[in-house]
């Protein structure tokens, strides 16, 4: 995917932040308005991504693999079951990636923006199946 096409995928698009980490969520936040997305919401606790996966006022959702002591399992559940797409964000690469979701788009922290703009954008064009 060239960089049109991945600016095309993302723009205008609405993508939640599941992150427990302030920082880290202030850094997703600001590198997804830099690629023309719109954050609809930035949450840390399991409960509050499962109540905004509800309200379904997103296109798309990255995710931290782990949320305090929290698997994210729950909400990236939910996320495939409603055929949202999503990306995972983790310190211990694809190996903490939840089993069911292990071909979904792994974003290594530290990562760069350009890494999740492709990863996310990925997900985004993706033919099911």
């Amino acid at each position: 995917m060239d960089d049109a096409e991945r600016n095309a995928a993302l723009a205008g698009r609405r993508v939640l932040v599941v992150e427990d980490e302030p920082f880290i969520a202030m850094t997703l936040e600001d590198m997804l308005t830099d690629f023309g997305c719109v954050v609809t919401g930035s949450v840390s606790q399991i409960s509050d991504a499962l109540a905004a996966i509800a309200r379904g006022d997103m296109d798309a959702a990255v995710l931290d693999v782990n949320l305090g002591a929290q698997k994210i399992d729950p909400v990236a559940d939910e996320l495939a079951r409603r055929g949202f797409p999503f990306v995972f964000t983790t310190g211990y690469g694809r190996t903490g990636v939840p089993a069911p979701h292990n071909k979904r788009g792994v974003v290594q922290k530290p990562f760069r923006a350009e890494e999740l703009a492709s990863a996310l954008a990925l997900e985004l064009v993706r033919v099911p199946g």
